[in-house]
């Protein structure tokens, strides 16, 4: 009996020790191989078959043509055997939420959890959204300090989550959208950001406070919008002057501007200012397209957030009566203007609004964005190349090429045949570390 347990123990021991050795052999190896069966290198273009991609020290050191040996490429190699599957650049989400959900216990969540109860869920979050393939988010709209931390300790490898380029509190004027509402007079007060801005220069010192504190991208509210609890509408909020001295002020300090906008006036008056992204854009009309086109601004859709509301108003009692007013309306709107915003030629970057809807199911936008008839080429290129360039980070990040940090997804599927192949990403690399 004796004899028998000690060499359970033993071989306790050597499994323990092999599966250490295992899931640190990303550390410990300096190149990794990957034989991808079908290789989609820059989306919009065609996809090419049996290739080797070489990694070094979490980049993409080199592409060569069928399936090289990983002996052949250094000793210590390790060999990722995705030769059965379709593989691409990681893919880019540009509006998330990472620090909530929508749902019926949201006001009792926002007074019983603490910052850190925040931050933890924030984590969590992120690690689902890592898991369903996106290795890159925009996070436009969150408490300052506990997204900031939660990026930074994704940047450092303390947790693993999607590279977080995060914006913290709204730029948002007294009372509109971003502004907190629906409480009690004392709790607004307590709760009022100090990113709450009223007049051109006022606004200037939100913007300037936001990126002393961290902010990598500036979020503004240049229109109402569906989730404020109020009945103030969907329409401009933020003065012309407002807008023009918040995108002065983050450029001049290098950081772009995204707005979440819905009704055209808000739209054009943001795009006008020179905006970098127009957010939601559910009422874009004649005279956006042109403002789009001759900016070069985004549109991110966020087709999941209006699919998400209209179930809600719908089918549940928590929303008050003017947000469900509001979401049935936007969110049944907002495929048709989508529709004419990319047959008209406006540039897409790919973003769910998840937080209103749940964290990690963000592959659905693609799934929308096909069924009001976008290319699922150009879904992936939304997705992947323009979501970079609109971070400015396409030297890095975007495609599956030289030099570029070795963020890549692998189907087992083709998701140019079948854009539902979002929804279950089987292999996950960021960085260079494989992470599923």
């Amino acid at each position: 009996m004796t004899i028998k347990t000690t060499n359970a123990i033993k071989t306790l021991k050597h499994s323990l020790l092999a599966l250490s050795l295992f899931s640190s052999f990303n550390l410990l190896a300096q190149t990794q191989v990957i034989h991808a069966g079908t290789l989609l290198q820059v989306a919009g273009e065609k996809p090419l078959t049996k290739q080797t991609i070489i990694i070094s020290d979490g980049k993409i050191s080199s592409i060569q043509k069928g399936f090289v040996s990983a002996e052949k490429i250094a000793k210590d190699a390790q060999l990722i055997d995705l030769s059965s599957s379709f593989v691409m650049a990681g893919l880019m989400d540009m509006h998330v939420h990472l620090q909530g959900e929508l749902g019926p216990k949201n006001d009792s969540q926002a007074l019983r959890m603490s910052d850190a109860d925040v931050l933890m869920q924030s984590a969590f979050n992120a690690k689902k959204t890592l898991m369903a393939g996106f290795t890159t988010v925009r996070d436009l709209g969150a408490s300052a300090e506990q997204i900031f931390a939660l990026r930074d300790g994704i940047a450092k490898g303390w947790i693993e989550g999607p590279r977080v380029i995060a914006a913290g509190t709204s730029v948002s004027v007294t009372g509109g959208h971003g502004d907190v509402d629906g409480l009690s007079p004392d709790i607004l007060v307590m709760r009022t950001s100090k990113t709450v801005c009223d007049g051109p220069y006022d606004c200037r010192r939100a913007t300037r406070r936001a990126i002393k504190f961290g902010a990598d991208v500036i979020k503004i509210t240049s229109t109402g919008g569906v989730l404020s609890d109020t009945n103030t509408g969907t329409g401009q909020q933020m003065a012309d002057d407002e807008l023009k001295e918040v995108v002065a002020a983050a450029h001049a300090l290098g950081r772009k501007v995204a707005s979440h906008a819905h009704a055209a006036d808000g739209i054009n008056a943001a795009l006008r200012a020179g905006v970098d992204s127009i957010e939601h854009g559910s009422y874009a009309n004649k005279e956006s397209v042109k403002l789009f086109k001759k900016s070069g601004a985004y549109l991110v859709p966020t087709l999941m957030a209006g699919d998400t509301v209209v179930s809600l108003a719908k089918n549940t009692n928590f929303m008050s009566e003017a947000i469900k007013a509001k979401a049935i309306r936007v969110g049944a709107d907002m495929i048709d203007n989508f529709k004419n915003a990319f047959k008209s030629g406006v540039k897409i970057a790919y973003g769910t609004d998840s937080g209103v809807s749940p964290h990690g199911n963000n592959g659905k936008e693609g799934v929308l964005m096909a069924r009001a008839g976008m290319k699922n080429s150009e879904i992936l290129k939304s997705a992947t190349v323009y979501g970079a360039d609109l971070i400015g980070m396409s030297t890095s990040l975007g495609t599956i090429e030289q030099g570029k940090i070795a963020d890549i997804i692998a189907f087992d599927g083709n998701p140019l045949k079948n854009i539902e192949e979002l929804l279950d990403v089987d292999f996950v690399m960021k960085g260079g570390k494989i992470v599923k």
